[in-house]
């Protein structure tokens, strides 16, 4: 009797580890699909034409980086338009390379202005 009793305990009790390792895997699935969700909700499709000013991301690593130094290079153009997202810019010093959509950003011209200011810095007494 003693022994059938520890025997439908243990049995029991696998059957509650079961359960608890399929709710585990139904957790991480539900996670899995929302943080999906999230990501791709938050991607912003970038549609490049032919001719387009672009400015493409450094994304090298630097030992020593420069905090105030622009991690964008450019202006590049577009010279063609691979499907999947896949840009082939071309630039007069650099040549004709294929890039990852996702490292482009539209290039604006005439946003900043150039021209310097010059800023006393004296105090006047």
């Amino acid at each position: 009797m003693d022994l059938k009793a520890a025997r439908e305990e243990r049995i029991l009790t696998l059957n509650e580890l079961d359960e608890f390792r399929l709710d585990a895997y139904e957790n991480a699935r539900i996670y899995k699909e929302k943080t999906k969700r999230w990501h791709d909700k938050h991607i912003w499709k970038k549609d490049f034409e032919v001719g387009q000013k672009v400015l493409l991301f450094n994304s090298r690593l630097r030992l020593f980086p420069e905090k105030l130094k622009s991690r964008w290079l450019g202006p590049f153009t577009v010279s063609r338009v691979h499907p999947y997202g896949a840009v082939e810019v071309s630039h007069e010093e650099k040549g004709t390379f294929i890039v990852n959509g996702q490292r482009l950003k539209p290039y604006v011209v005439g946003m900043m202005s150039c021209k310097s200011i010059p800023i006393r810095l004296d105090i006047p007494t």
